[in-house]
């Protein structure tokens, strides 16, 4: 997947999402960001890809442009961009379809982990190619 093919999920506040100003508060642009990066990551692997490999995040970077309200549907979409031997940076755009505004994109870097040790590990070639734009 690239940015001309991001993957895609939907995204809907919650009333618990809303802070005082009557807008989505920003943590849950962050919650967002890990739940798009997770449904990715489990739609192009195998439950046995994922028990050898995982990924934690290592950095948020995080543009906040425009508010989220209650009754909003929104869109969360996510591509990989650089790769390291062990990192990559994962790009997140979320955005309003019926207006087509972009409300947040972030750009996330994420290290390769062992899930039973949570030690750094090399991200395989053929994870590699999945990612590659």
């Amino acid at each position: 997947m690239s940015a001309e093919a991001p993957y895609e999920i939907p995204l809907r506040p919650q009333p618990d999402d809303i802070d005082a100003l009557g807008h989505v508060n920003n943590i849950v642009y962050v919650r967002w960001i890990q739940e798009v990066a997770a449904a990715h990551w489990r739609a192009i692997t195998s439950a046995e890809e994922r028990a050898q490999l995982a990924w934690v995040v290592v950095r948020h970077e995080i543009d906040y442009k425009v508010a989220a309200r209650l009754d909003d549907g929104l869109l969360g979409r996510t591509w990989v961009g650089d790769l390291t031997a062990a990192t990559c940076v994962r790009h997140t755009q979320i955005t309003r379809p019926v207006d087509g505004r972009t409300l947040v994109l972030a750009r996330t870097s994420w290290c390769a982990v062992t899930p039973a040790s949570g030690r750094p590990r090399r991200i395989p070639d053929e994870m590699r190619a999945r990612f590659a734009l």
